[in-house]
Order: C-alpha cells, then structure tokens, then sequence
C-alpha cells in the first residue's frame, strides 16, 4: 500500500463520514477536534490514520462503509499502518 493510495482511502472514508451526522459527532468527540478544524486536520497523515482507526473500532460502521465504497476491511488497515506505522512502536 503506497502512502498516496493509503491517503485516498482515508479521505474518502472521512468523506462518507461527514455524510452521517451521528457518527461524525461522534468522531468530533472521540477526537476532540472541532468541526471547523476537520478540513486543517485533514492534511495530517496521523489525523487520517485517526480516521481509519475510528472505522476500525466499530465494526458495523467498517463493514458498512467498505460494502459501500468496494474497499476491503483489510485495506482500512493496510491504510492505516501505511499512514502511522505499526501501534507498537508508540508503546
């Protein structure tokens, strides 16, 4: 997974984010970052990782959003370390 293709994926899934009011409220609180910060954040590979990381801890909400967009829930992840690397290494 090249960091470009890892970028897309994760646009794209906040994207479809926003498209639900509940669960993007719901992302802002997980967060912590205001609704007018979002497209600021957004250019941030570790925010885009949080991103990818938030549809990773709802299942429902991943299998949802890959049936949609015709990614693999495998892809979400490979995305995700490709923008922030393995969770091990912040331990």
């Amino acid at each position: 997974m090249t960091f470009d293709k890892a970028q897309e994926i994760a646009t794209e899934a906040l994207l479809h984010l926003t498209r639900e009011p509940e669960q993007v409220g719901r992302f802002l609180a997980v967060s912590g970052i205001g609704p007018e910060l979002i497209r600021e954040a957004a250019e941030e590979p570790g925010f885009l990782a949080g991103v990818l990381e938030f549809y990773m801890m709802d299942e429902a909400l991943l299998l949802s959003y890959c049936e949609n967009s015709g990614v693999r829930p495998t892809m979400i992840a490979a995305a995700r370390f490709a923008l922030a690397g393995d969770p091990a290494d912040y331990a």
